[in-house]
């Protein structure tokens, strides 16, 4: 077997956080693979790299500024304030607003990143990241235990330097963050098996398709329970196969999620290490979440010996490390399937699900084609010194801070103004970007049901939100401009702001001012 590149992502920081006592995702499941892999003596044989943590000004290439800006300053005591009481950024007990959460996102994220970027750059052939794969993530809104979508930002990364991206996702979970992403693009073609049905996040049939551009190049394969090695082969293989013939990729993302394999305390599927793994394997050949901890670093270990090519030559008994205990009481590097029954195969709905996306893929004319440019080695404005100007000022404070804020406010009220009034529907959304999005179902993975979410509670955004539904008003008791009833956007001066007004010679109403009052100019 060829030898090939492997850079390989840890930071020490990442076991450090935990999501709060009796909550399935332990980020500590992390430290547990790392110190398996080190103790196999993997670590000599790759580029181990501590990622660069990803900036907000990188996670805004997919994220929206205002969700990003949330992340960066919730805490455990003001998560309900900040999330307009649960209705937005983070619903439901999923995603908890626990301490570090910022940090959290930007070491998975940072990590991604980085690693799109070492491909990119030809100095390696696999990338490996243990903290990424949040696939569940949206543009808006934390989900399914993910907060920030570090697969999407990777793949933005290597847009910049491949045509085409493929991305399979092995999670027993849909990948409907991902796939929401590209949904319209054929840059990007989307894989996704996964269990369908009363199921965590509900989405993912096969007449889920793409649109536009991306028609036919996202590719779900929904499953049942219990599906096994040889089962998850005979679907896994050929399918790949004929995208790898059509698409033609110049990069892969493979999200090796560990919740597929068996007696997950999520899934519910019925794979082996040995089977999962064999994901990693095929995919090697063509040159391009778990929530159970200790079978989740048995797999991970044993897919990077996969990348490395090496899986052949480790001993399957556990060598001595840190956490030798939690491998009892076998202490072999194995996770054996159970007496499940396999659904996919009883009823005969593995070969529909494979003859429809096999018939789906057969539809594509070729490879899509871009035209490509030279990719710049930095940005626009660090290369013109307008990053760093930036910098200075944010040192020198005075006048800068006043106007910094002011830009900030401004941005948040007149973006947020939609189009068409009233006459809107309740169910048409708008972002500060501008760009409009339907109110869709939202699951919860802990409970696999429906969460609703009431936005006209407390004093969460009201429907159709308009800038002038109240005025904006001057708090004495915080020292900061509130609109209407809204929590308090930013801080300001009040007597450089009053001179401000008096400036332009407009009054200050004595108290809030009505919408019937706007609309016919009494308020003016």
């Amino acid at each position: 077997m060829s030898k090939r590149r492997v850079a390989y992502y840890y930071d020490g920081d990442t076991g450090s956080y935990t999501y709060g006592l009796g909550h399935p995702m332990k980020p500590h499941r992390m430290r547990v693979t790392h110190d398996l892999v080190s103790a196999y003596g993997m670590l000599d044989k790759m580029h181990v790299l501590r990622p660069k943590r990803a900036t907000p000004e990188a996670m805004t290439a997919f994220h929206t500024d205002e969700y990003i800006h949330f992340l960066n300053r919730v805490t455990p005591e003001t998560a309900e304030e900040l999330t307009y009481h649960g209705t937005r950024f983070l619903m439901g007990e999923d995603n908890p607003a626990f301490e570090g959460v910022f940090e959290f996102c930007s070491i998975s994220a940072g990590g991604s990143i980085s690693a799109a970027q070492r491909i990119s750059s030809g100095a390696a052939d696999i990338s490996i990241n243990w903290a990424g794969g949040l696939h569940h993530a949206k543009k808006r809104e934390a989900s399914g235990f993910c907060y920030i979508n570090d697969i999407v930002l990777g793949i933005l990364e290597l847009l910049r330097t491949y045509p085409r991206v493929l991305y399979i996702d092995i999670d027993c979970h849909h990948g409907d963050g991902v796939e929401e992403a590209f949904y319209t693009t054929d840059r990007v073609m989307t894989c996704s098996f996964h269990k369908f049905g009363e199921y965590f996040p509900g989405t993912g049939t096969q007449e889920d398709r793409g649109r536009g551009k991306g028609r036919n190049y996202t590719v779900n394969i929904p499953l049942k329970d219990g599906i096994t090695d040889e089962a998850f082969k005979r679907v896994f293989e050929p399918i790949i196969n004929k995208i790898m013939e059509i698409y033609r990729p110049g990069a892969v993302i493979l999200q090796c999620g560990a919740d597929s394999l068996a007696g997950d305390k999520l899934g519910c599927f019925n794979l082996t290490m040995n089977g999962h793994a064999h994901c990693v394997q095929y995919l090697r050949a063509f040159n391009a979440g778990g929530y159970t901890v200790k079978n989740v670093a048995r797999t991970w270990t044993y897919e990077t010996a996969c990348a490395l090519g090496i899986q052949d030559d480790i001993d399957p008994n556990l060598p001595w490390n840190e956490y030798f205990e939690w491998f009892g009481p076998r202490y072999r590097l194995e996770v054996p399937e159970n007496n499940m029954d396999d659904l996919n195969v009883r009823d005969g709905s593995l070969d529909k699900v494979r003859a429809t996306a096999l018939q789906q893929l057969s539809q594509l004319p070729c490879a899509p084609s871009v035209g490509m440019h030279e990719v710049p080695r930095e940005s626009l404005g660090r290369h013109l010194g307008l990053d760093i100007a930036e910098e200075d000022a944010d040192e020198d404070g005075g006048t800068d801070d006043l106007d910094r804020r002011l830009a900030q406010h401004s941005r948040f009220v007149y973006k947020l103004q939609e189009p068409g009034g009233s006459d809107e529907s309740d169910d048409e959304r708008y972002d500060s970007d501008g760009s409009s999005y339907r109110r869709r179902k939202r699951m919860s993975i802990l409970s696999n049901r429906v969460v609703n979410v009431d936005h006209d509670i407390g004093r969460g955004p009201p429907r159709g939100r308009r800038f002038f539904k109240s005025a904006v008003r001057w708090d004495e008791t915080y020292g900061r401009v509130r609109l209407g009833k809204e929590p308090v956007l930013g801080s300001l001066n009040g007597s450089r702001l009053g001179g401000m007004m008096d400036a332009t010679g407009r009054s200050t109403p004595g108290g809030d001012v009505t919408m019937e009052e706007w609309e016919d100019g009494t308020s003016v």
